[in-house]
């Protein structure tokens, strides 16, 4: 039988939910494009509940039990006394998700010695070595697609609150005020702007579909380029690299992974390429840019507008430049977690354990690495290497007031 480490965050302040705004979710029969829903022979929660913190335990704790495997569940994730690190040394599944990252670094696969497969509920691999990974065998797995319109809604509300300055304006109602000089100030229309993503793969893809009706010119840039005719229904140009699309766009969102190509991508230089007054938005990963040179250029109006889902580490420490620079609209990784998508990736995460446990196959397009390799999903979109470099700065999380 085998030990299940699941690294989940933390329940809400006020205790797990005893009941929820709405009666479910909607049930969806396809992704775009024609991917199949998560699989499993079944599950054993309701969708809708949070699945995603510490309590809801993904919904697995009955399926994994029940088989007669050990399940441990905590958020207890950074520093050599974390609950992750004492548990690792003989776990053969560690379970993470993106949002509450369990970063694998080369020094942690190294004393799991029994370590076979590392799984993230949800999409993106990059808290795992994938270097270490390949040289130890171990199988890489993630939820392919599971999250990913939801974290383009979550691009497109991003967006648009920035360029309208919507968190500011909201702010002096709240204070009791009615201030709208203040508030228009720092306010513009999105129509007729330029906005360009970096990487257009589902997520990408799905944010320039909803943004298309909104009368913007439209561009892209990804090392897989669209086909002609996804080009035309979307009247959306292409560029080969991303520092010619920078330079003509007035908004700018991140939607590619983590790799060694794509870390610091964002820096100084690139920066002062952009457009001044430009808006950048982040939900890809917080490594692909600099974090000290985004604060710089809202400083000093090198560019009009961050807004941010992810950061590195996660959790950030408490005195991160990102919770005070200007002109920001960060919000914790949430993007991808909310209660419609959580369904989906559990229900997916118990797909990768049921193949896995039966010696079945795990869907191609849910690997990253097997075989010491980079396979499947991972092969299409990923560079082997690591991006976990610097992650134990979020252990200064706990140690803040």
């Amino acid at each position: 039988m085998a030990k299940v480490v699941c690294v989940l965050y933390d329940d809400p302040v006020d205790g797990y939910p005893k009941a929820y705004p709405r009666d479910g979710i909607p049930v969806l029969e396809r992704y775009p494009g024609g991917q199949t829903m998560p699989t499993p022979k079944a599950i054993d929660f309701k969708p809708g509940a949070l699945l995603g913190s510490v309590s809801g335990a993904l919904g697995l704790r009955k399926y994994l039990e029940s088989n007669g495997h050990t399940l441990v569940v905590t958020s207890s994730k950074d520093g050599a006394d974390s609950v992750l690190d004492r548990e690792i040394v003989d776990a053969d599944v560690v379970i993470s998700q993106p949002f509450w990252p369990a970063y694998l670094t080369a020094e942690r696969i190294a004393k799991a010695k029994k370590l076979k497969l590392a799984l993230t509920a949800g999409i993106g691999s990059d808290h795992v070595d994938l270097a270490a990974a390949i040289e130890r065998g171990i199988t890489v797995a993630e939820v392919t697609y599971c999250n990913s319109i939801s974290v383009a809604e979550h691009v497109v509300m991003m967006i648009l609150s920035l360029i309208r300055n919507y968190l500011p304006s909201h702010d002096w109602v709240r204070k009791g005020g009615w201030n709208i000089a203040d508030c228009v100030a720092r306010s513009y229309d999105v129509e007729g702007m330029h906005v360009g993503t970096v990487a257009a793969g589902r997520i990408g893809l799905a944010v320039l579909r909803r943004l298309k009706p909104f009368d913007v010119k439209l561009h892209y840039t990804d090392r897989h380029r669209l086909s002609e005719a996804v080009e035309r229904e979307l009247n959306v140009t292409y560029h080969a690299n991303v520092e010619d699309m920078v330079r003509i766009c007035d908004v700018v969102t991140i939607n590619c992974p983590l790799h060694p190509e794509t870390e610091n991508m964002f820096d100084d230089k690139l920066i002062a390429k952009m457009k001044r007054g430009a808006y950048v938005v982040n939900t890809a990963r917080g490594k692909i840019v600099n974090r000290e040179a985004i604060a710089r250029a809202l400083e000093n109006g090198q560019i009009a507008g961050y807004a941010g889902d992810v950061w590195f580490p996660q959790p950030p420490p408490r005195d991160h430049v990102w919770r005070t620079m200007p002109h920001e609209g960060m919000t914790p990784h949430i993007s991808g977690t909310s209660l419609s998508a959580q369904a989906r990736y559990a229900a997916g995460t118990r797909e990768i354990l049921e193949c896995f446990f039966e010696g079945r196959p795990i869907r191609e397009e849910y690997l990253i690495v097997q075989g010491g390799k980079l396979a499947g999903t991972g092969a299409h979109s990923y560079s082997a290497g690591n991006a976990t470099r610097g992650s134990d700065e979020a252990a200064k999380f706990k140690g803040k007031a």
